[in-house]
């Protein structure tokens, strides 16, 4: 089956304009939700300028220094758990607060959208108490190529670029299932982490990579704990 044009046909879209955009339900070709105008002004307004900060000479990371899968990717990101860590449990400060995006994207956890996810299927029913969270930048000829997170249980993808838009391609894609999502700017897609998926490569006009004219990505990894020191954390703030 071609489910290229799926998105565009088979649908149930609700609407709750006092917290998130339109929400997007899907069961085929996978249990997948989609989001659009996921986060509001104000939000979108601390988002870039953090995201603005660190597209600057020697911040963003290659993959082998920020987690990714080496080898597969030329993009360059930053695990931003790494570096705003929590010791509150040890005594210490919690440096989460320093990061506008640390604290903005805590929205996922709160405006229900997980609840409508977990309403797919059994398999995105989960309980979820903490999250990490990367931010990765796409420029010219910048992609990933396909490959699971199978050690987590859901993924969380939004997807942020400065308009008017000045590059073409870097679709999500799923290539066991001819099936790819064009990542519109501030949306978000919901899916499990042991579905295989990668990024088309980005193709840009414009050679001054800091200008920041290329594909964002904020993603979230949701996953469970066991660890004992997370019994007082029901939600996800790591």
């Amino acid at each position: 089956m071609d489910y290229l044009n799926y998105i565009k046909q088979n649908s149930n879209v609700l609407s709750d304009t006092n917290t998130i955009g339109n929400v997007k339900v899907y069961k085929e070709p996978f249990p997948h939700l989609i989001v659009e105008n996921f986060y509001d002004e104000k939000e979108l307004e601390l988002i870039w300028e953090e995201l603005n900060f660190y597209t600057k000479p020697g911040k963003l990371l290659e993959a082998k220094d920020y987690g990714g899968v080496e080898n597969r990717t030329n993009a360059k990101a930053l695990s931003l758990d790494s570096l705003y860590a929590n010791y509150k449990l040890n005594g210490g400060p919690n440096y989460r607060n320093i990061s506008n995006i640390l604290n903005v994207n805590r929205k996922l956890f709160t405006c229900g959208v997980l609840n409508i996810y977990s309403q797919i299927h059994e398999c995105c029913d989960m309980k979820y108490n903490t999250d990490s969270t990367k931010v990765r930048y796409y420029h010219d000829g910048e992609y990933y190529e396909p490959h699971t997170d199978s050690a987590f249980q859901t993924l969380a993808f939004s997807y942020f670029y400065k308009e008017p838009k000045s590059f073409s391609r870097g679709e999500l894609y799923f290539p066991k299932h001819t099936y790819e999502i064009p990542c519109n700017n501030n949306s978000m897609i919901i899916f499990p982490a042991w579905v295989q998926h990668g990024v088309n490569k980005v193709k840009i006009k414009e050679s001054d990579y800091y200008k920041g004219l290329g594909r964002y990505a904020i993603t979230q990894f949701l996953f469970t704990r066991h660890d004992h020191f997370m019994d007082d954390q029901p939600k996800p703030t790591q």
